[in-house]
């Protein structure tokens, strides 16, 4: 049910807000079992990382406008996951929106790294700044289910969590130290539901219900997380896409200590423990046709700026 509108606090009433809307990794990736409901429940750590897009609200005129730079095809303004959690937020505090949105898009789209979901969460969270922070965090996160599982994940807070179901009940974790990471993409798209349909057929069309076997304070070190990194996703993705298969072997043999698919595909990426190891890994994947960039996991979510 919308709220009722209520007044702006007068000690916070900005006319511009900016914030980065990191993108995120799976550091481990289970698919559990099938809801009744169709959707696919899971088991996944999710980390942010320092690649970001750049999302700035601004008060404009009258509706919801979308300003894009980067280059990055996201598809019509309408189905725009940023614009739609703008609409969100205003249907939440019942007042008709007048805002201009800029979104700066460095994270490939389609790639599994959360861009569209890390979008929608910064809008939220900026639109909450730019409102004097109307909604309390409890409301924010219910809006972020709404929108989509890994929003939640964008607004809890901490770079590094862990999540069941859909993303609804998730667990903030402490960060762990900073450690360089590399992303990279084969230029070619794999949608989610097409990656879940073809697990359902490697897996005889069912989903064996697992429970969860992660203890939250195994999660402590790099080292540990190293043990537990896998992705379900891996063996379909890397069949409908080869070269993934060189790339993350080639991640493997350069030093990563983490290497995987990134989400749900296409894109995969590598844990370092230094520098100058993923640079060098970098310049082998650019060999092999991948575009690549270079990162850090994140020590804390920047704060919207006003």
């Amino acid at each position: 049910m919308a709220m009722q509108p209520r007044p702006l606090r007068s000690d916070a009433v900005p006319d511009r807000v900016a914030v980065a809307a990191p993108a995120k990794v799976n550091l481990r990736l289970c698919i559990l079992a099938r809801e009744e409901g169709g959707y696919h429940a899971l088991e996944t750590v999710f980390c942010a990382l320092s690649l970001a897009d750049e999302v700035a609200v601004a008060r404009g005129d009258r509706g919801i406008r979308l300003w894009m730079e980067g280059g990055i095809d996201v598809g019509p303004p309408e189905q725009n996951l940023a614009v739609r959690a703008a609409g969100r937020f205003y249907a939440e505090i019942g007042e008709s929106p007048a805002i201009d949105l800029h979104l700066t898009k460095r994270i490939p789209a389609a790639a599994g790294l959360g861009g569209g979901s890390s979008d929608a969460a910064a809008v939220l969270r900026a639109l909450n700044a730019l409102h004097g922070d109307l909604l309390p965090r409890e409301t924010l996160l219910q809006l972020g289910i709404e929108l989509g599982a890994d929003v939640p994940f964008f607004l809890c807070g901490s770079p590094l969590a862990l999540a069941w179901g859909r993303g609804e009940r998730l667990m903030p974790l402490p960060p762990l130290p900073p450690r360089s990471v590399l992303v990279a993409h084969p230029g070619e798209a794999m949608s989610t539901a097409d990656a879940f349909r073809e697990v359902a057929a490697l897996r005889g069309g069912s989903y064996e219900p697992r429970a969860s076997l992660i203890d939250p304070a195994a999660l402590a070190s790099w080292d540990a997380v190293a043990a537990l990194a896998v992705n379900d996703f891996e063996p379909v993705v890397t069949h409908r896409i080869p070269i993934l298969r060189d790339a993350l072997a080639a991640m493997r043999a350069s030093g990563a200590r983490i290497a995987l698919l990134a989400g749900s595909g296409s894109s995969l990426f590598g844990i370092f423990d230094d520098i100058t190891t993923r640079d060098a890994a970098a310049t082998q994947l650019e060999e092999l046709g991948m575009r690549a960039w270079r990162a850090e996991t994140l020590a804390e979510m920047a704060v919207p700026q006003r």
